[in-house]
């Protein structure tokens, strides 16, 4: 009997956990049978004759050019959909590229967006700011109230744009509610899920139409790449962000594409011990004087602690926030910048999602860029530390917040 084809076992078989996904889903290997996908660093593909040529550029789906397909990005794509569940996905060079691609790909002049104001800064000024040049408004409401959301609703509303949790205060939005709410106005709803990742929450499952992340994060996990994409059904991933991609071209580099997959094998083992261990860090820090609130969704005090629960699975991720007690925001910040800087092992950044603890200042770094009111708005006080948790041990984490927080003056 001749041997099975290595084609053959490419086609996985139903019920998958998304534990297995993120290992086994990926394009069937090549002739030579390679067990780690494989990384094609190329910028085009000789075709075998000019017929053929023209039959694959027509079509858009054979590989003719790494800006409109690839094969390890395409092996991301597949494992990414499989893990969120959806039918299709598409990599991009960022995760706001990816938000960039969902806007230019849904939306034109005189249309509405109902976004809530506690995403991500850079997110608030793409809608606001960019694409507010060009006709399309945006509504900035509460993250947790649905009403807010209800009452934005305009007849030219098209999208409706959230982050769960959000970054830096870790607000939890009912995304089934969200979804029901959209769609009965006609609109979509877009979860950035880059949080909690398809470990620990599927969107699709509770009702998003599309789902965005920036792979950046813990889909790499150790810091290397830059990447994002954006996950739905082909109608839309296909048809409408596929012809987008291919003329506006923020394309996700091969060697971005191959990393993120390789991340992708160790993210469920990754996300539960981070979560475990923000948690344990989550709960120093509510016995801490100097502390005034600690914002983190698995504390019983979380003001969505059930529904993170329900919609998380039981897991509050690994990014946590917390304010630090100060009379006047100048007094605030500086006591978050004696905290962050008092720190030895705790890298001073503005990433999350890495194997590294990071520790950063919101309002002056990712809300920068943000007037005072929108940062009030936003909830993020000149006093508010985020901390992305890593691998460290967990009591070498605590020592070393220590450091700043047992040496602050009162």
């Amino acid at each position: 009997m001749s041997p099975k084809n290595t084609n053959d076992r490419a086609q996985l078989p139903d019920g998958l956990r998304t534990e297995t996904l993120a290992v086994r889903s990926a394009l069937p290997p090549s002739q030579h049978g390679e067990n780690s996908e494989a990384l094609f660093l190329t910028s085009t593909f000789v075709q075998p004759d000019a017929a053929t040529s023209a039959q694959r550029f027509a079509q858009s789906e054979d590989f003719t050019y790494s800006r409109t397909s690839n094969p390890t990005v395409r092996s991301l794509e597949a494992r990414l959909a499989a893990m969120e569940g959806t039918e299709a996905a598409i990599a991009t060079s960022s995760g706001m590229s990816a938000i960039l691609l969902l806007c230019m790909g849904l939306l034109k002049a005189g249309d509405h967006v109902v976004c809530s104001r506690s995403v991500f800064g850079s997110t608030i000024n793409l809608f606001a700011k960019e694409f507010g040049k060009f006709g399309v408004e945006t509504s900035f409401v509460s993250q947790t109230d649905l009403q807010e959301w209800r009452d934005a609703i305009r007849p030219t509303t098209r999208l409706f744009f959230a982050e769960t949790p959000t970054n830096p205060l870790t607000e939890v939005c009912d995304i089934q509610a969200l979804a029901d709410i959209a769609h009965g106005a006609g609109a979509l709803l877009v979860v950035d899920n880059t949080y909690s990742s398809p470990v620990l929450q599927q969107p699709a499952k509770m009702g998003a139409d599309v789902i965005m992340h920036s792979a950046t994060k813990y889909m790499d996990g150790q810091g290397r790449v830059m990447a994002g994409a954006l996950c739905g059904p082909s109608a839309l991933i296909k048809d409408v962000f596929g012809p987008v991609m291919r003329t506006a071209g923020m394309v996700l580099a091969p060697f971005n594409a191959w990393v993120v997959l390789k991340g992708l094998e160790t993210l469920s083992l990754r996300m539960k011990a981070q979560s475990e261990q923000a948690l344990a860090v989550a709960r120093w820090l509510e016995t801490r004087p100097e502390v005034a609130r600690v914002y983190y969704p698995s504390l019983p005090s979380h003001p969505q602690h059930e529904l993170a629960m329900r919609q998380q699975s039981g897991q509050g991720g690994a990014v946590l926030s917390f304010e630090l007690k100060g009379d006047t925001p100048e007094a605030a910040r500086a006591a978050a910048f004696h905290v962050i800087d008092s720190t030895r092992v705790l890298s001073i950044a503005t990433n999350l999602g890495d194997t590294k603890s990071i520790i950063t200042h919101p309002a002056t770094t990712s809300h920068g860029r943000l007037s005072e009111a929108q940062r009030q708005a936003a909830g993020i006080g000149q006093g508010l530390i985020r901390l992305s948790v890593g691998l460290e041990h967990v009591d070498d984490i605590i020592d070393d917040l220590l450091r700043g927080l047992s040496t602050l003056n009162h």
